[in-house]
């Protein structure tokens, strides 16, 4: 038996390669659609035994430690030092996800820099708070995203700061459209919401949420209790933030369709588009705005324990112009044009910047292989936008920076020579940063520095208000959102978007969809040592983890037979 095998609270002997994935995401699935149609039917008895019965489960707890061993802070440690990176810890830990007996440890604290030269406070979990702060998370999500306000964007599935921009477009874009902008901030807002309200009013385990907000958090070597807030850095803290948050966009409607009526038909433009703490509301008076709108908002606000940032909080006219999430939104002649802020576009070329001050000795491959993806990340936050101005200016702005870095790496060598040494010639381009290069293996190679202006401009489709992922009625929908992100995704690779259509866009190990966020590897059917060949027959797409797992237990994997619907979309 393998080392991983070990006994699981069920009494089954269980290895952590062995778990069937696919059956354990139909089950927490099947039970997530049903709190889903149980909310709508306002059953909330039945919605608490399903809860129970969802975090309860074996599918659920094994689901709940494969996500916090496979995110990005996979290998931070709590205050216990404690990591959870073999097959043998794993399977014990899902062992270990049993409500008796469970007592929250406190968080690690640090604090992470802010843009404006305050620190944020960053708390860490053990891994096994965080695994169970997961659990019970799946079955808080389903509630949330069923009563969710349709016009908040952050920190739910399947939503983005580009939804929130494009709804702004909408509202504001029209010549009738609102002219003023209450751009609100909600001061210290995961650190001072009260836990008072989130123990009465958030449907989930009360005895579980409690202790994680009690537990308190190590720093300095000294244990500081928390009487308010939910600490940033849980996997929880998101949803419980936009649960408490939840409500606003109803009270304004509430409000102001009586304020319609009232006025006999003169539409006030009240509006509201929120990404988590950072919010916008739209008005054709600015009086109404500061008199009405914004008290309305600090009282929703106080019986939660929060308030507005004096600082951060203003009414604005769309003819000056606001920034909201990196972007710059503004009328110009009437004309509605949203641009990368210019706030968004100086931290990024410091970051740029920094970067390439870090490495002056570094081999030139290296240095780009550490740029591409900053710029590539950036460049597609904004290609929705109007941007293709910006991108121009933005990759003069590096080209200044690696020209200075290049000079100060050779100070007694001719402009021409260094030119020669950093920059080739592409077509037309005679200022292309590349790099040519053998990989260990003695293959040559060559590498260039992506420019954002290359990125190609591309209008969002905003998700729809209402869409809910964990209800079943709304999976066309979602599907075909999601051949929408990937073919984007692909754009260029036409061998991988291809043989995702083949696979109908799913791992054949776990049956889950293959995202963009998911990522993935390449599997060979037949291996390269046995002869196997790079062509499509012989490969298919898989989750990073189902891969691992192939490998580890030799087993074999069925192609999946083509999907001839998924070749006439691509």
């Amino acid at each position: 038996m393998n080392a991983a095998t070990v006994c699981a609270a069920s009494g089954l002997r269980m290895d952590w390669h062995g778990i069937d994935w696919a059956h354990c995401h139909r089950q927490v699935r099947r039970l997530q659609a049903r709190i889903v149609k149980a909310v709508q039917e306002s059953r909330w008895g039945k919605v608490k035994a399903l809860q129970w019965l969802l975090t309860h489960s074996f599918s659920a707890q094994g689901l709940a430690v494969k996500r916090v061993t496979e995110n990005q802070g996979k290998r931070t440690p709590g205050v216990d030092g404690e990591t959870w990176s073999t097959p043998r810890a794993k399977s014990q830990a899902v062992a270990s996800l049993g409500r008796r007996g469970y007592c929250p440890r406190p968080l690690r604290r640090v604090y992470i820099p802010k843009s404006n030269g305050k620190q944020r406070p960053l708390g860490i979990p053990v891994m096994k708070d965080r695994a169970m702060q997961a659990l019970h998370l799946q079955a808080l999500e389903p509630i949330a995203e069923t009563q969710a306000d349709r016009n908040s964007y952050g920190f739910r599935p399947e939503r983005s700061t580009a939804d929130a921009r494009e709804q702004c477009f909408t509202l504001l874009a029209q010549e009738t459209a609102p002219q003023w902008v209450l751009e609100g901030d909600i001061q210290g807002c995961f650190d001072h919401i009260s836990h008072t309200w989130i123990i009465d009013h958030i449907p989930t385990d009360k005895k579980m949420v409690r202790g994680w907000l009690k537990a308190g958090y190590w720093h300095r070597h000294r244990l500081f209790p928390t009487e308010e807030g939910t600490p940033q850095g849980g996997i929880i803290s998101p949803t419980l933030a936009n649960r408490v948050l939840d409500g606003l966009e109803k009270a304004l409607q509430e409000r102001f369709s009586r304020t319609l009526h009232r006025h006999r038909g003169k539409n006030p433009g009240i509006h509201l588009v929120r990404y988590a703490d950072d919010f916008i509301v739209t008005g054709f008076s600015r009086q109404k705005l500061e008199e009405e709108v914004k008290p309305l908002i600090e009282e929703f606000l106080a019986e939660r324990g929060l308030r507005l940032s004096p600082e951060k909080t203003k009414i604005t006219s769309i003819r000056e112009g606001f920034d909201f999430l990196g972007w710059n939104l503004r009328k110009y002649q009437g004309t509605l044009l949203i641009k990368p802020s210019k706030k968004n576009v100086r931290a990024f070329l410091g970051t740029i910047r920094d970067t390439i001050q870090a490495h002056p000795q570094a081999k030139q491959e290296n240095l780009i292989g550490k740029l591409n993806p900053k710029i590539r990340g950036w460049a597609n936050y904004h290609k929705s936008s109007v941007a293709k101005e910006t991108f121009a200016k933005v990759d003069h702005g590096i080209w200044q920076s690696l020209w200075r870095w290049s000079r100060r790496r050779h100070p007694n060598q001719s402009r021409p020579w260094i030119k020669e040494r950093y920059f080739m010639r592409e077509g037309h381009r005679q200022w292309v940063f590349s790099a040519r290069f053998k990989t260990p293996e003695g293959m040559p190679r060559q590498i260039t520095l992506v420019n954002a202006s290359d990125t190609p401009i591309r209008r969002h489709i905003k998700i729809k208000g209402e869409a809910n992922p964990f209800d079943p009625d709304q999976e066309a929908y979602f599907e075909d959102r999601l051949g929408q992100k990937m073919k984007a995704s692909l754009m260029g690779k036409a061998k991988l978007l291809k043989l995702w259509w083949r696979q109908d866009k799913a791992c054949p190990q776990c049956r889950q969809k293959i995202t963009r966020e998911t990522g993935w590897n390449l599997h060979h059917v037949i291996p390269k040592s046995e002869g196997g060949k790079d062509n499509m027959s012989n490969l298919v797409l898989m989750h990073p983890n189902c891969h691992r797992q192939i490998h580890s237990q030799k087993l074999d994997v069925v192609q999946p037979a083509p999907v001839t619907r998924g070749f006439v979309e691509a």
